[in-house]
C-alpha cells in the first residue's frame, strides 16, 4: 500500500515550481542590455487566505475500504462534513459508500480513474482519467465531481490547466498527516495539530492504520480551538482570485503584481 503512494510529490512539485518562478527561463544578453521572461507556474490550490476560524478536512480513497464507515462515525459524532477525494476504481468498487458518503452530506471529489501519474498523461489522457471518474460517481450520486486532487499530489502546468479546462478546481494540501507511513496515533495528532491556521486542508486517507484512533484527537483539537471544520469547496473563495507562490488562494483585491501569482477566474 504505501509504495503505491510513493512519495510527497505536491511538495515536490510545489518546490519545483517555486524554484521555476524565482528564476528567469529565458536570458538574452545583447551587449550592455540584458532582457529576461519569467516562467508562469500552474498551480493547484493548497490553502484558502481567510481571516475566519475554519478549515476543511479530506479523505483520499483508492486502496481499501475498511476503515471508512468508523470514519464517517467519527464525523458523525462530532458533526463534521468532509471532502473525500475518490479513485474511479474505488467507486466501481464500493457503490454503496460512495451512496453513505453522500448520504451522511459528505462531498464527493475527483482523484482521477485508475491513479495515475498524471503528470506523465498527455492532455488527452487527462480528460479521460477525469471524465470517467466523474461519470462513475455522477451514476451512483446524480452530481458530477467538481474538485480535482492527482493522485499522489503530482501535476504539472497541463495537469492543472487542463482540470481547471473540464470545469474543476485543483485542490492539494498544506497539512499532511501522513498517515500512510503507519507511524502511530501520537505522530499523526502531532502533525495535524501543530501549527494549524484558518483556511488550511488537511489530508488523511481513509485506508490509513491509527486513522480510528487518531482522527477523534484531532477533532477534538480543533473544536477546542474554535475551529468550524467545512466541505473544501465551502472553504474556497469564489469571484476573482489568485493563488501565490506558495499555492494559498486569495480574493483579487487588489488585483497581484508579482509574476509569480497566478490569476484565477
Amino acid at each position: 500500500m504505501n509504495e503505491k503512494r510513493s512519495l510527497p510529490w505536491g511538495r515536490l512539485m510545489l518546490a519545483a515550481g517555486l524554484a521555476g518562478l524565482a528564476i528567469a527561463y529565458t536570458t538574452i544578453n545583447t551587449g550592455p542590455t540584458i532582457m529576461t521572461a519569467v516562467a508562469t507556474r500552474e498551480l493547484p490550490i493548497y490553502n484558502v487566505d481567510t481571516e475566519e476560524k475554519v478549515l476543511s478536512i479530506s479523505f483520499d480513497a483508492a486502496w481499501g475500504e475498511a476503515n471508512t464507515k468508523g470514519i464517517l462515525d467519527i464525523l458523525d459524532k462530532y458533526d463534521v462534513k468532509a471532502s473525500f477525494f475518490l479513485v474511479g476504481f474505488w467507486v466501481e468498487k464500493y457503490p454503496e459508500l460512495v451512496k453513505e458518503l453522500v448520504a451522511r452530506g459528505h462531498e464527493i471529489g475527483n482523484h482521477s480513474s485508475t491513479h495515475p501519474h498524471m503528470s506523465k498523461l498527455s492532455e488527452a489522457q487527462i480528460r479521460e482519467e477525469l471524465r470517467r471518474c466523474s461519470d462513475l460517481v455522477k451514476s451512483i450520486t446524480g452530481k458530477p465531481t467538481t474538485l480535482f486532487r492527482p493522485p499522489y499530489g503530482e501535476y504539472n502546468d497541463a495537469v492543472v490547466r487542463v482540470s481547471r479546462e473540464e470545469g474543476y478546481r485543483c485542490i492539494q494540501w498544506n497539512v499532511d498527516s501522513l498517515d500512510w507511513k503507519n507511524l502511530g496515533v501520537s505522530d499523526m495528532v502531532a502533525k495535524c495539530t501543530k501549527s494549524v491556521h484558518p483556511g488550511d486542508i488537511v489530508l488523511f486517507h481513509n485506508d490509513s492504520k491509527y486513522i480510528l484512533e487518531a482522527l477523534p484527537q484531532i477533532l477534538e483539537y480543533y473544536k477546542q480551538e474554535g475551529y468550524k471544520i467545512i466541505p473544501i469547496s465551502e472553504l474556497l473563495l469564489d469571484g476573482e482570485t489568485w493563488i501565490d507562490h506558495t499555492g494559498k488562494q486569495h480574493r483579487k483585491t487588489p488585483a497581484p503584481t508579482n509574476s509569480a501569482e497566478t490569476p484565477i477566474q
